[in-house]
């Protein structure tokens, strides 16, 4: 522990509030609450921890607090700080999975559609639907029983959907708003669990027309009922109340928790969500916090009621959600209580394996990839490679690992700019040069540690320009192939020297990964490249294609192959004449 971090630990208050802990760059890494800053912030550096807080212990170079005025103040202000930074070893609910509703518009001529997003707009809501298909099914059921307008802007004649009496035809027709509330008042009874009433009206209906010897009326009665059976009253009801609520469970060990989330919407059991992540606190107070994060987001909509376990302060879920929240003692809401704590211990404990396998994989071989080099631990590792032949389309590339992890969102890809000829030293110099003046001017993370996939000369090309050109400190190694092309040495050091590290541990792995995935972006970029530039030179040869007609056959065809397959009869039904295609086909077959 650094001596700034000692002098600041004897200041901090016994009051309520939030603490933000920082890496060695000033990023903050994890956002946390307490009610009492002093002790729950010492304790990070008091006693023994699992390996989790260990890894988030060891990171943290620095710390800042928020005093408040209470324990729920703190809470809310968490939530709006993990929103703010992002922090890595906070709880994160990053999946966009969303779930589709039915909305009835506010328009003049009310039109019915499916969607994930709800917005302020006056429209009515029904649902979340598991999936959409099931949201897509009711709809068009809806749709055969009710003649609302199909189309999104109104045409200037009656449509198909009139003669078959799903439409009032307000395009032609003026309808009055009366008719629209009977059926906006009928579709939000059905939606909100009183489809048996209308099955029911509509048994009479048909019971009716049959009597009147209307049977082709009394068929499509017949055939409503029986898409109402077919997809409203296929699942079993769970509960008889048909009030919306969402039923919470937990389960924790080894520094891990796992809530589950079971949405039950018109008495229905829809859906469930699993989350799994590392804590840091009291599991109690992990679960205030992820409540929040939870109804944050968009796509989950708080229901009329939400029943959480014992262990869970109801008060502080109720004043932060503003949902009555229940705690069954007994019955049928008891028991979903428990099969979702239930639910959540057994994924726990199968997911511990494959955890423990994956932290083998890639933080742990990190962390002994660090310790083999004597460096800060690398969490963030960037490495280079090149690739041309012979000079021509010359290009770079760079891949981002994140805890021995890819993070592919932030790879990057680069054409040579200045170089002339097969020169690689001078075209990682260009390549590093341009990344890190980038990350410099834009505040970007710096990594903790470069790879170049090359030897000696590649290092000292890119050293030289991060030390002497943009004045950075960052550890550079380069991964050495045998004649194989497999990774077989990591070269680091000033003088340089081969790190030991055993064939067969998992650090030499995580380089390996590296060391092919970067080569595998390299080469899949100069080979697009390449296979372009090579096209287009091409149809440069061709007499009778121009820039125009270029273009035209690239937008077409795309390839030379799908080029070769085509008939001349297919060029010419893109203007191209069948002089310009047989020489074009004649070249391509040389």
């Amino acid at each position: 522990m650094n001596s700034n971090l000692k002098n600041k630990l004897m200041l901090l208050p016994d009051q309520p509030g939030c603490y933000l802990m920082k890496d060695r760059q000033g990023t903050v890494i994890y956002v946390g609450k307490a009610k009492v800053l002093k002790n729950r912030v010492r304790s990070y550096f008091t006693g023994s921890h699992d390996g989790k807080t260990l890894r988030l212990v060891n990171e943290i170079e620095d710390f800042e607090y928020i005093i408040t005025s209470s324990n729920m103040e703190a809470l809310l202000l968490e939530i709006n700080l993990i929103k703010k930074y992002d922090p890595k070893y906070n709880i994160m609910l990053k999946d966009d999975k969303s779930y589709p509703f039915i909305k009835l518009t506010s328009e003049k001529h009310p039109r019915l559609i499916t969607t994930r997003k709800v917005k302020k707009d006056k429209g009515k809501y029904f649902g979340p639907y598991p999936n959409a298909q099931s949201a897509n099914e009711t709809k068009k059921l809806l749709d055969r029983i009710y003649p609302l307008r199909k189309c999104t802007t109104l045409p200037d004649r009656v449509c198909l959907y009139y003669h078959l009496g799903q439409c009032l035809a307000p395009c032609v027709k003026d309808i009055q708003q009366e008719e629209y509330r009977l059926i906006v008042d009928e579709i939000t009874k059905f939606l909100n669990g009183g489809y048996k009433d209308i099955k029911n009206e509509l048994t009479e209906k048909m019971t009716a027309a049959a009597e009147e010897l209307d049977f082709e009326r009394a068929k499509e009665y017949r055939d409503q009922i029986a898409h109402i059976e077919a997809i409203m009253e296929k699942q079993k009801m769970m509960m008889t109340d048909l009030v919306d609520r969402d039923v919470f469970g937990f389960s924790y060990d080894k520094g891990w928790m796992c809530v589950q989330v079971f949405f039950i919407r018109q008495g229905k059991l829809i859906e469930r969500d699993v989350s799994m992540f590392p804590i840091y606190q009291e599991p109690e107070e992990e679960m205030l916090t992820y409540f929040g994060q939870f109804y944050a987001k968009e796509n989950h909509f708080k229901p009329k009621e939400i029943l959480i376990p014992d262990s869970i302060q109801g008060d502080m879920v109720e004043e932060l959600l503003g949902v009555k929240v229940l705690k069954p003692q007994r019955g049928q809401k008891k028991e979903l209580v428990l099969l979702a704590n239930k639910n959540a211990k057994n994924a726990l404990h199968e997911k511990f394996a494959l955890i423990d396998r994956d932290e083998e994989r890639t933080i742990k071989a990190v962390e002994n990839l660090g310790h083999a080099m004597g460096i800060y631990t690398p969490l963030r590792i960037e490495a280079f490679d090149n690739s041309n032949i012979q000079g021509t389309n010359p290009v770079s590339a760079m891949i981002v690992f994140l805890d021995g992890k890819p993070a592919r969102k932030e790879y990057r890809k680069y054409k040579i700019r200045t170089v002339q000829g097969p020169d690689d030293y001078e075209s990682m110099r260009e390549v590093v040069r341009r990344r890190y003046q980038r990350v410099l001017k834009e505040g970007l993370p710096l990594p903790d540690l470069i790879l170049i996939d090359g030897g000696k000369g590649h290092l000292e090309a890119v050293k030289e320009i991060l030390s002497l050109e943009l004045g950075l400190d960052i550890p550079v190694a380069g991964l050495a192939k045998d004649d194989k092309h497999r990774t077989s040495q990591l070269l680091y050091g000033d003088p340089l020297e081969i790190i030991p590290l055993a064939r067969n541990s998992q650090e030499f792995y995580l380089l390996q990964r590296v060391q092919d995935e970067v080569h595998r972006f390299a080469i899949t970029f100069h080979r697009q490249i390449r296979g372009k530039n090579a096209f287009q030179s091409l149809l440069d040869e061709i007499p009778g294609i121009g820039d125009k007609r270029r273009k035209l056959l690239l937008k077409t065809f795309g390839s030379v192959k799908k080029m070769k397959e085509a008939t001349i009869e297919e060029f010419r039904n893109i203007g191209i004449p069948a002089n310009v295609a047989e020489e074009l086909l004649a070249k391509l077959k040389e």
